[in-house]
Order: structure tokens, then C-alpha cells, then sequence
């Protein structure tokens, strides 16, 4: 298992820096998110001398982080430019040297990927993704780079069980998943029991796992509840439980912390690190 993050990058691949690559390794990460806004729109000189600045500072691209059209839009050309995009985000991958390639379902409402909307996890909403799915592999086979598929419960992979079920039915070697415990937790029982989540999400999920996003959920005393992510440490994520099953299952790949305001990236690297500890485990 390695150590990485979702952020401490500037906003454009050109700003990239040895001094960059140099701020991550001083906080003890060794891998790193490179968003793509504009995947059709990319130079690749710019993407490939970022990646190569990182690897010359010790830093790996664990994942690269498009921007594209949803897969699953009912509009058939704009779902059609979401899977071009997706398409030209494997080049951008690869130009970068990335581990995976993050992959979003995306959601029927038009408010954003993460939104929840009638419909989102009706049979039509997971053909058309399966669909989606399926044209994209190809350019991932291409460039041997795997697609990192993440699923929460907002989406129309809302289960860990429709997360696989989905990667089955594409059935592609380079289609896989990203683990993401915090996005699955639907409410307070399963809250306040994120273990059990954690064993049924790599139960179904862990031989398609190769990468996995680190984070904490709390809730707020108010009716009805609300349920919201916190920085790393101050939530009821059994992140022991996580960090023993990705290691289980994902021994080489990158925990990425995300979510979080570069001034408190910090203080959750040192809450998951001694998490890491006390399970009895290393960074590797």
C-alpha cells in the first residue's frame, strides 16, 4: 500500500515544479492525483513533462483525474463526448505515466456526477453505462492502463454490489475498481458500523481494486440527520479496518487522501499514518 494525495498541485500541469514533486515527499507521499479538465483539449508536451518532473522527484502519478460529459446523460451526443473524453483521458494517462485512470458514473441530474435523481439506478441508467463502459475500455487496453471505476450512494452505482456487477458485465481486464468506503455509507446504521460496510464492499469489490480514495464521515445532531464528510481522524470510519483489507487486496496500489483544503492535508497524513501503525502495517 502507498501513500498519496488528491490535491498540493497547482491548478495547471505547466506550473508543475520539482518543487512540486519535492512539497509532497517532504509530508511522506510518494503518489498524486494530476486532474485533466480538458482531456480533448490537452498538449502533450505539457502532460508529459509533468509527469516526468514528478517521477524525477520521487513522486508517482497514482491517478489521473478527467473531466468529461457524464456516461451515463440520456442526450446521446453529449453522452457520446463524455466517452471521447474519456477516450483521450487514457492518452493524457499514459503521456503521464499513471497508475489508473479515475473513472465517475455520473448522474441523470443535470446539478453534477455526485447528485442523487429518480432514476439514476434504473436498469436504462446501467445499460447505458455499461454501454458507456464498454466503448471506453478499448483505449484503456490500448495504453495498459486500468480505469478506476468508483461508485457512492448518491450515484447509479450505489452499492457495492452494483459496482460489481457493473465491472462484470463490461467484462474488460482494464475496467476496475476504486475504493471509496465513505461514499457508500447511506445511514446511521451503517455509520455507526463502518466495518461491516468496509467487509461487504471489499467482499464484493476487492479482487477488482487498484485504488482507493482515504477520508472521514461524521454526522450533524439535527432532524432529519444529515450525514457529512470531516477531516480524516475526526469521523467513525474504521480506517483500521480499511487500510487491512487494501493492503489484503491491493498491496501496490495508492491510498489517496482527498477532499480536504491544502492546509489540513497535513494533519490527516499524520492521522493515517498512525492508523497505519497501529494496524501493523508500512507504507510501502
Amino acid at each position: 500500500m502507498r501513500s498519496g494525495v488528491v490535491g498540493l498541485m497547482p491548478a495547471a500541469v505547466r506550473q508543475v515544479t520539482a518543487a512540486t514533486a519535492g512539497r509532497l515527499r517532504s509530508l511522506g507521499f510518494s503518489g498524486v492525483t494530476v486532474i485533466v479538465p480538458k482531456p480533448l483539449e490537452v498538449r502533450r508536451d505539457e502532460y508529459e513533462r509533468a509527469g516526468a518532473i514528478l517521477r524525477d522527484g520521487g513522486i508517482t502519478v497514482a491517478q489521473a483525474n478527467p473531466r468529461y460529459e457524464m456516461l451515463v446523460q440520456p442526450d446521446n451526443d453529449l453522452r457520446a463526448l463524455g466517452i471521447q473524453e474519456l477516450q483521450a483521458a487514457c492518452r493524457c494517462a499514459a503521456w503521464l505515466q499513471a497508475g489508473t485512470v479515475y473513472v465517475r458514473p455520473g448522474s441523470l441530474n443535470p446539478a453534477g456526477p455526485w447528485t442523487p435523481y429518480p432514476g439514476n439506478t434504473s436498469l436504462r441508467t446501467l445499460l447505458r453505462l455499461v454501454d458507456a463502459l464498454r466503448q471506453v475500455v478499448p483505449a484503456a487496453e490500448a495504453v495498459g492502463i486500468p480505469l478506476a471505476l468508483e461508485g457512492g450512494s448518491t450515484s447509479p452505482l450505489d452499492t457495492p454490489e452494483r459496482v460489481r456487477d457493473v465491472i462484470e458485465a463490461v467484462d474488460s481486464p482494464a475496467l476496475r475498481f476504486n475504493a471509496d468506503p465513505v461514499n457508500f455509507v447511506r445511514s446511521l446504521d451503517e455509520l455507526y458500523d463502518t466495518t461491516s460496510l468496509i467487509d461487504r464492499l471489499f467482499d464484493c469489490c476487492g479482487r477488482y481494486t487498484v485504488c482507493g480514495h482515504a477520508k472521514d464521515i461524521t454526522y450533524d445532531d439535527a432532524l432529519p440527520v444529515r450525514l457529512r464528510e470531516c477531516p480524516l481522524g475526526t469521523g467513525l470510519l474504521d480506517h483500521a479496518a480499511y487500510v487491512r483489507r487494501f493492503e489484503q487486496c491491493c498491496p501496490d496500489g495508492f491510498l489517496l487522501i482527498e477532499h480536504l483544503p491544502n492546509e489540513q492535508v497535513p494533519a490527516a497524513k499524520r492521522a493515517l499514518d498512525r492508523v497505519v501503525e497501529q494496524a501493523g502495517l508500512i507504507w510501502r
